[in-house]
């Protein structure tokens, strides 16, 4: 008997696991590689803001609510978080170098300093 060669077809996928994907089969002709964003007329647009109540704070209005949480404490002279304050001056300050610094600073300074934050106040 003769051997009967049989003609098949070889199916293998795209790609082989242990092969690196080449990027433009990975990504074809016109298709972006990363995340997409969208502007914000964009997302105004998908989302239909016109039929939301407007006392209800998104992105096209801007008043909301006063927070609820209390508001940071910074210091007067570095911007850092300020868990000190000074009760002869009223500065908060963040650190003993700053508290040196807050110590030898003349009065009309202080009351710059205090009048930046809304917070001036004669001082004796």
């Amino acid at each position: 008997m003769e051997a009967e060669v049989i003609e098949a077809e070889l199916v293998l996928p795209t790609y082989l696991s242990f092969k690196r994907v080449q990027m433009y089969e990975k990504y074809p002709k016109g298709q972006s590689r990363g995340r997409h964003w969208k502007h914000l007329k964009q997302i105004l647009q998908a989302e239909n803001y016109q039929n939301y109540p407007p006392d209800e704070p998104n992105y096209v209005n801007i008043e909301s609510p006063p927070s609820m949480h209390p508001c940071k404490r910074l210091c007067d002279m570095t911007g850092y978080e300020a868990p000190y304050y000074d009760p002869r001056t009223n500065l908060r300050y963040s650190n003993a170098e700053v508290f040196k610094l807050v110590r030898s600073l003349p009065s009309e300074y202080v009351q710059r300093y205090l009048a930046l934050r809304n917070a001036a106040v004669v001082l004796k």
